[in-house]
């Protein structure tokens, strides 16, 4: 049976989840590409009509969203838009557009970019392979950090505090070679770190492998991932030296654009699993 946020009797409790319902409803409408109903967001949210309903209300009377009157269904508002508008000049999924292309062109795999969030590897944006026969992930997806090669990377480049509260975890399963032992996945962020780039070789889903490298900013931070993605027949396990070479060349075109390594005189203590800043 379907939740509601709403109803629940710990108030303060209930106030957190209302919010986040609230963000939920947003980012489902983001994210679709297409104008959403009542329905279909009860559906996706596994909560309750009226509850997505009050939520709806609320967002289009704030501006966040707009109710299509022909439809009913809803779509993003101009408050968003405006909120979009004062995002800062140097936008990651602007400066990485142009290499992003030059590496599809190059390789031919479709290329994603993400960022980290603290569930995850949040894709920003991808760019289709020029195969006829696409393999993606949408934009808005939150990837698992010890199974996608973007959430490697970003797991081998962060804080210490935040590699070791993802590895207390418990870690799921997806397929037969998902590393889910935490001495194994240390090993593998090491291994990240000192190589610079990360694989998932049919470590989320059967037959498809994916890539990834760091994306530094001015002071060596990551602050994203540039992945590819194909099918295990053309991206194999040991991927060719070109295009490993090609993947960490674009993340550092990126990087550079950041103003990674104009600030040589800052250096991070090393601590395992991380143990560089950069392969």
């Amino acid at each position: 049976m379907p939740r509601d946020p709403d109803q629940d009797d710990d108030r303060a409790g209930a106030g957190v989840r209302s919010v986040q319902l609230a963000l939920d409803v947003l980012e489902a409408i983001a994210f679709s590409g297409d104008e959403l109903g009542v329905t279909q967001l009860a559906e996706r949210l596994d909560v309750t009509k009226g509850s997505v309903h009050r939520h709806l209300h609320t967002l289009v009377e704030r501006g966040y969203l707009t109710q299509n009157p022909a439809t009913t269904r809803y779509a993003i508002g101009p408050k968003s838009r405006l909120l979009a508008r004062f995002a800062p000049d140097a936008d990651l999924i602007q400066v990485a557009e142009g290499p992003m292309r030059e590496l599809r062109d190059r390789l031919g795999h479709t290329v994603v970019l993400s960022a980290m969030t603290p569930r995850g590897a949040l894709v920003l944006t991808t760019i289709a392979s020029t195969s006829p026969i696409e393999i993606g992930v949408r934009p808005g997806s939150e990837l698992p950090f010890h199974a996608s090669a973007q959430g490697k990377v970003l797991l081998a480049f962060a804080p210490r505090p935040v590699q070791e509260r993802i590895l207390s975890r418990k870690l799921e399963r997806f397929t037969e070679h998902t590393i889910v032992a935490r001495e194994r996945l240390e090993a593998e962020l090491i291994r990240i770190a000192r190589q610079g780039f990360a694989a998932a070789p049919e470590e989320v889903l059967l037959g498809v492998n994916v890539m990834a490298a760091p994306i530094f900013d001015e002071r060596d931070s990551c602050i994203g991932a540039l992945a590819i993605v194909g099918s295990i027949q053309f991206l194999p396990a040991e991927p060719e030296d070109e295009t490993i070479a090609a993947l960490k060349d674009y993340a550092q075109q990126i990087s550079r654009r950041f103003g990674q390594g104009r600030s040589p005189g800052l250096s991070v203590p090393v601590s395992a699993p991380r143990t560089a800043r950069r392969g």
